[in-house]
């Protein structure tokens, strides 16, 4: 059976995509087995491709055994040609997309430099514990209710008139809606936003599982490169104009993987470019407060006032991972769309995590401790970076956030050195899950935000003797 799936790192040719498009269609139950498919001029209508794209598709299907011809009559799905996995039981089956970023994170090691996540010793665990308490004590039928879909209504006053204060943006709590983590938001943008074969612009390179949503709902995406003095604008309104694209996922403050930060200049700019061509502007923004010197510019979002930046506020990297609270800015209507997915998902984040996050975030106590915090962060980075010097590695310095994008020794591949790291109980992302075009294989992400002090030093001597045995 030949494969029609496209790969990751090789765009598929579009009747390719709508073949592929045909079978998941035909796993949600569309079209039942032996069902008649839509012609070749409906479903071209429907998908907006020329008959021919479909009629490909279509022959593509009948060459795998998928499907057959009836003189007269059209194209039906074949029966029995559907491998095992295919017709395995709805309840348990589904094409889900691969998250290798994920893979590699379960995975349980002592130098963990994959993680862009806290160090547990460094959260507020001593007081966190009474803004629990004082939870249940001012709301004691926390438990014993749903919380709004859109969020509780307290916690979406607050943050406006926090986002409004230390950002200068202009939003009503009505246009704010609370998840459950960033990772949410971005799935219930792509839900609302996204259908087959549609082009979404991405950083290259950016964050894995965010191509790894976008491509589940159908995407193909396009790359911009990304560079430490930001973006090749020309490029980006090529591609606007060009790929049309529902939009653009970027991430300007602290970039992730690269820790690079776009310039207020250029963010005018995007948003202009966005209004031009009528294009979205999602920016995810997981870690705004983690800056060591100056504050990044203002978000995108400030500069915007017809509704083409949708706005992710991420606090679980480095407030209470466990409470896994964002917040999704954005205008009408795509504010409503979302709201609506966001009532199909899950009904509403819990209402005990968003008062404790209320309580917990805008607490001065809470705000003493992140500038503890930025100083104890710096200075996991510099202890990086001076275990770094002198092993042929490379990197631009971050002015912020959790991440070292760093550049191997030349001849050396980061698939191959992860492997090698996997069996020393050591852990990195490799370029190859940030890049769209799943490239980068000289690139490796290093965190420096989960291990503490002494196995920062630890675990990178045991990453420079790997680069020795590759080398």
């Amino acid at each position: 059976m030949s494969k029609i799936y496209p790969s990751a790192a090789q765009p598929a040719r579009l009747y390719e995509s709508v073949c592929d498009d045909i079978l998941k269609r035909i796993d949600r139950g569309e079209w039942s087995e032996r069902g008649k498919l839509p012609s070749i001029r409906e479903l071209a209508q429907e998908l907006g491709v020329h008959r021919l794209t479909v009629f490909k598709a279509y022959q593509l299907l009948k060459q795998s055994g998928k499907a057959y011809v009836k003189d007269k009559s059209g194209y039906y799905l074949k029966t029995g040609s559907l491998s095992p996995d295919l017709t395995a039981t709805p309840a348990v089956h589904s094409h889900i997309q691969q998250n290798p970023l994920s893979d590699i994170q379960r995975v349980p090691v002592v130098y963990q430099f994959s993680q862009a996540l806290l160090d547990p010793n460094l959260l507020p665990n001593q007081y966190l514990s009474a803004y629990v308490k004082q939870a249940f004590d001012l709301y004691p039928k926390v438990l014993g209710t749903y919380a709004p879909v859109q969020g509780d209504p307290e916690l979406r006053e607050a943050m406006a008139e926090y986002l409004a204060a230390e950002h200068r943006l202009a939003l009503t709590s009505g246009e704010l809606l609370i998840t459950s983590g960033a990772q949410q938001a971005l799935d219930l943008l792509a839900k609302t936003l996204l259908k087959p074969r549609d082009a979404v612009l991405v950083d290259r390179p950016t964050y894995g599982a965010a191509m790894d949503i976008f491509r589940s709902y159908g995407a193909q995406l396009a790359a911009v490169d990304i560079h430490p003095h930001g973006y090749d604008l020309e490029q980006v309104a090529r591609l606007m104009k060009e790929r049309k694209p529902r939009f653009f996922y970027l991430n300007p403050t602290f970039h992730n993987p690269t820790g690079y930060t776009v310039s207020a200049e250029q963010r005018k700019r995007l948003v202009e470019l966005a209004a031009e061509h009528r294009c979205l502007l999602v920016e995810d923004d997981a870690f705004h407060d983690i800056y060591f010197k100056q504050p990044p510019p203002p978000p995108l979002f400030a500069y915007d006032t017809e509704g083409y930046v949708a706005y992710i506020r991420s606090f679980s990297k480095y407030i209470a991972p466990g409470l896994r609270i964002a917040a999704v800015a954005a205008r009408s209507p795509v504010i409503g769309n979302l709201l609506t997915a966001k009532s199909l998902a899950d009904n509403g984040t819990p209402l005990l995590t968003q008062k404790i996050f209320l309580l917990l975030f805008f607490s001065d106590r809470m705000q003493r401790h992140l500038e503890k915090l930025r100083i104890a962060l710096h200075v996991r980075m510099n202890i990086m970076e001076e275990a770094l010097s002198g092993t042929g590695l490379s990197w631009t310095k971050p002015a912020g956030g959790l991440n070292l994008w760093v550049k191997l020794p030349d001849g050396v591949k980061a698939g191959a050195l992860l492997a090698k790291g996997i069996e020393q109980s050591l852990t990195f992302v490799p370029g190859t899950i940030c890049d769209p075009l799943a490239e980068f294989d000289d690139r490796i992400r290093l965190s420096y935000s989960y291990a503490n002090e002494n196995q920062l030093r630890e675990g990178v001597r045991l990453l420079a003797g790997l680069l020795r045995s590759l080398a």
